[in-house]
Order: C-alpha cells, then structure tokens, then sequence
C-alpha cells in the first residue's frame, strides 16, 4: 500500500487462480486446438499468471468484474474490458464459477460472442461442479468435447446453430439478471450470501447503534444490505459510501438503496463504489461498518479481514467508531488493539462476534 506506514502489501492475498487455468490451455499443447488466425481471443472471468502472459496476444480481450483480479490483469500487461454486443470471437475462453445459475450465464455468454465454427473453451476443478459444468454447456452448445487434467476437466464446444438449444439461450443469459431475494431486496446468483440475508449482517444491523450519525461507509457492502439497515435504523446518518470490489454487486445494491430511502421517507447522499478496500479509501468517515470477506474459495484468508480494518482505521476521523462483525475464530483483535484505544465485543451468537472499536491510534 504505498503512501501508508500501516499498510503491508496484499501480494499474495488472493489465491492463485490454480489448476483450472493450466488445464484451459492443455487442448493447445497437445494439439486438439488451434490458436485463431487473427489473434483474437475473449477470455471471461479471466484470471492472471505466468502462463497466460505466455498465451495471451494483444488482440486478446479479458473481463473481470471483480476488481483486485482485473487490476491483476492489467498489471500483466493484459487488455481488460467488456465485449461489444455484438463482437465475435474464434475463440472464447471461461473459468467458470461454481454456482451454477451464474456458470449457465456465463455459458450462454460465451456462447453469444463466439462466431459460427468458433470454439467455447471452460475449464473448472473437478471438486468445483466440473461435471456438471460439461454437462450445461453441452445442453446448450451441443456436442462438447473434453480431457482431465491436473484435477480438472477441460470442455469445449464449436458453436453450430443447428445444435444451439434456442429454449436455453435466452433464459440462461437473464439467469445473470438482479432478481427479488427473500426479505425484499434484489440481488443476483454469484454473489456473496446472494439469495438471503447473511445472518452474520444480520446480527450487526441488530446492534447498530442508533446514535451513529454523519458520513459512514459500508465496506465490501455487496448488495447493500447493511447501507440498507443503517438508512432504516440510524436516522441521524446523513451520507454512506458503499465499497465494493465486485462490479456485479453494484447495480442491486443501487436498487436496494434508493427502496431504503423511500421506506424510510428520507434521502441520503449515497455513492455506490466499484473499489478495492484493501488498497485503502479515498474520504474519511464519522463510522464505519463491515462484514469483511476472510475467505477465496474454500481458504480462510484473515489477512484480508486485517487489510479491511487498516483500511477502515486509516479513513476514521479521530473520535470514528468501527463496527464489524466476523466469525469467532477469526483472530482480529489483537490487529484492532494496535490501531484501536478501546476494542469491545458488543454480541457473540450463532458462531459471529460483533465488535466495535474506538480511539483510533495514529
């Protein structure tokens, strides 16, 4: 983190993007794939390292929406962004998630910006819904072709539009859409805790103080949730900041937002912001709340929950109040006793802790 004395550096932070990548370029090396001619390649869900700098041409286009791995591509030098509506490939390649309705989206997409006799390329882990994954793009695309490599399964399919499933193409692309989620606000498959309330924000909007008030911030906010309780229960916040390093989380949360603010019958000035919390914030702030991600995957990362509460200590005015909640084994409180005067744990329940810390130290 430069411009910090506080701030370590977050290499390393994030996983590796792993097998799954190796395996997408192993239909290449052993020949059942060509290259296209003209050097054009969409890669969705595109991830960074050694060997796609090997791979990657300058007419290659990568799309990541979450933003510390599209910042990782742009660091290699890779061309990141989104595809025209209407741009073709010869060839598109997919690092697939594990939650499926998002997968079939990405499929379709794929699908969509493939050109006639273009090739769709996924790779996934065999313990991340590989088979499943196969077996979708082949309901969609038709015959697929595959190998298994490094635990993984590489899968491709040629786009020929007399074995398109034209019944899927359309519902699987809106599978991707902001829907209704339970408890009235809208979220989208892929995101954290995406269909329900997480309970660990849950018991923090439960012990928000009432008398917080000024500008307050919301960081990794995802849909909104908590931005949503504190316009609902802490009437004198007059502005939030809403952080968020998944770009696909942004637009629901807008919509959470601008419901709260008609059912509570009150504006707000409220900003919704595609950033990485762990390279720090741009304002300062009266409070702060924070459900902080700890994990990639299936690794506990706690030093991005540490990352989040630098960041939060460094944005506090000098009397600002942190709140956050996380689980109990999560070891936080000796980094909070160093940046914070008071650190206190409000509740325990259900295996999360709420904690609020005070008296931030320079």
């Amino acid at each position: 983190f430069p411009g910090s004395g506080h701030r370590v550096s977050m290499a390393g932070v994030f996983a590796a993007p792993g097998a799954a990548l190796a395996a997408l370029f192993v239909p290449f090396e052993t020949a059942r794939l060509t290259r296209p001619a003209d050097g054009r390649v969409l890669f969705l869900r595109a991830r960074a390292d050694v060997r796609l700098r090997e791979w990657a041409q300058p007419g290659w286009l990568c799309e990541q929406s979450f933003l510390p791995f599209a910042g990782e591509l742009s660091r290699h030098g890779l061309r990141v962004g989104e595809p025209a509506v209407d741009e073709r490939f010869a060839l598109v390649l997919v690092l697939p998630p594990r939650q499926r309705d998002e997968a079939r989206a990405l499929f379709a997409r794929a699908l969509q910006h493939a050109a006639p006799d273009g090739v769709v390329l996924a790779a996934m882990a065999n313990a991340e819904g590989a088979k499943s994954g196969e077996t979708d793009l082949q309901k969609l695309a038709g015959p697929v072709q595959q190998l298994s490599k490094h635990k993984c399964r590489v899968f491709w399919a040629t786009r020929d539009e007399a074995a398109i499933d034209p019944a899927l193409l359309q519902p699987w692309l809106a599978l991707d859409a902001p829907r209704e989620i339970a408890g009235g606000y809208v979220s989208r498959p892929g995101l954290f805790a995406w269909d329900r309330v997480d309970r660990a924000s849950a018991l923090l909007a439960e012990h928000l103080p009432a008398d917080l008030h000024g500008r307050v911030a919301d960081l990794g906010a995802g849909y909104g949730y908590l931005a949503c309780q504190l316009i609902a229960r802490c009437p004198r916040v007059d502005a939030i900041d809403l952080y968020e390093a998944e770009a696909r989380a942004l637009e629901p949360a807008r919509v959470n937002l601008a419901r709260a603010q008609r059912d509570a019958g009150r504006e707000l000035a409220v900003n919704v912001h595609w950033h990485d919390v762990t390279r720090g914030l741009p304002e300062r702030y009266d409070a702060i709340v924070s459900n902080p991600p700890f994990h990639q995957g299936r690794a506990d990362l706690p030093e991005l929950g540490r990352a989040f509460i630098t960041s939060a200590a460094d944005a506090l005015v000098p009397h600002g109040r942190l709140l956050l909640v996380a689980n109990r084994h999560l070891p936080y409180e000796a980094h909070l006793g160093q940046r914070f005067e008071i650190v206190r744990t409000l509740a325990t329940q259900d295996g999360f802790k709420v904690i609020e810390a005070t008296g931030v130290r320079a």
